[in-house]
Order: structure tokens, then sequence, then C-alpha cells
């Protein structure tokens, strides 16, 4: 699959060849619905918790007497039934993870990457860096190219400059390749690969 290659500037860069196993992969909702709800479920703090009756402090003398009131069987101030009392069945700190296998996991990051093809969101560009860390420079740059909502995925490091740059841009994520996950990529109207990025990738699934 050939593309083109771009610059931030919009000047053209030649072209690059994508695997087609890669980028070129038929979309599958399932698959990439259960990535996501596995990536959110992860980040989840799961550190809600309710106090029950046995975290009340409350004495622990019988009401009143079993019987001849005409009242229900009582034998604690620290039930659910009483105001002040603790909670039932409420919420526990626990983990909201779930195992998702790891094929799994690669497969949604080929369909999430062919999704961006198939929607003609995917822009690959020769490099990401700047000379120097200026916001306005770069969103002008953004600008040439129609850049609202977009993910940008550069080599091994984030170059310094372009990162302090984009950072203060809102709905722009600049990430290394290691850091490239489904959920970030469908997030963003469009994704932006470099080439470095495009070759990790690559050797990533080979």
């Amino acid at each position: 699959m050939q593309v083109d290659v771009t610059t931030f500037g919009g000047d053209g860069a030649g072209q690059l060849e994508l695997d087609e196993a890669i980028f070129g992969l038929e979309p599958r909702a399932d698959i990439l619905a259960r990535m996501v709800r596995w990536q959110l479920a992860k980040r989840r703090a799961g550190t809600h918790a309710v106090k029950n009756r046995a975290a009340i402090w409350r004495t622990g003398k019988k009401l009143y007497k079993q019987k001849g009131t005409g009242n229900a069987r009582h034998g604690s101030a620290r039930v659910a039934q009483f105001r002040g009392g603790g909670r039932a069945f409420g919420p526990v700190v626990r983990s909201h993870e779930h195992d998702l296998p790891k094929k799994v996991r690669a497969m949604a990051l080929r369909h999430a990457l062919s999704a961006k093809v198939k929607d003609r969101s995917l822009i690959i560009v020769d490099d990401a860096t700047l000379a120097d860390p200026k916001t306005k420079a770069l969103k002008e740059q953004f600008g040439k190219l129609g850049l609202l909502s977009a993910l940008i995925i550069s080599g091994a490091q984030v170059e310094p400059n372009f990162g302090l740059a984009a950072r203060n841009l809102p709905n722009i994520d600049v990430l290394p390749v290691q850091g490239i996950n489904v959920y970030d990529i469908l997030r963003r109207d469009k994704l932006i690969l470099t080439r470095a990025a495009v070759d990790a990738l690559e050797a990533r699934f080979r």
C-alpha cells in the first residue's frame, strides 16, 4: 500500500510502502470495543468504599426487649435499616482489571490503524521536529494540514522542542511509538505517524 509522505509545513516528502497486514485489514468493531473496555477498566482507581455495619461505631446494646413491644425484632443499632447505620452491599476497594489475551491486544492495535487508513484519517509525516519550542509556530503548521484533533506518534523519543510546543494545544496528543494505544487512536480524529514510527510498528508486528 503506497501512501504519500508530507511535512508539517504541507510539502511533499515522497512516498512510503505500508504493510497490508497492519494497515490494510477490515476493521472489526467488536475487537476495538473489547480493547477500549480493557484499557479503561485498567485505569479505574477502584478506591470507592463505604462503611458497612462492622465499621460503624455505635453501641452493641440491644435496642429494646425481644417481645411485647409490637415492633420488629432488632439486636443492633448498626444495621442498614437505621439512620447512621452501615450500608448494605456497598462498593468495596477493588481492582476493575480483567484479562485480555496478548494476541487480541495486538490484533486490536492493527485494526485501529487499519480503521484510520480506511477513514482516510492517517497522515504520514517525514519527522516531528521543531527548531524552537514555539506553540504559535506549530499551530500555524497544523492549520495548513487542518489538524484540530490529532494523535501524533513520533519515534522512540518525542523531540523535546516539538513536545513542548504541542503540549498546550487542545485535542493534540504526542506520544513516543512505545505509547501508541487503541483508545488514544480512536479518540482523536487524525492519526499522524512519522517514518520512524511506521518502521517501529512494522518491526513490532514482524
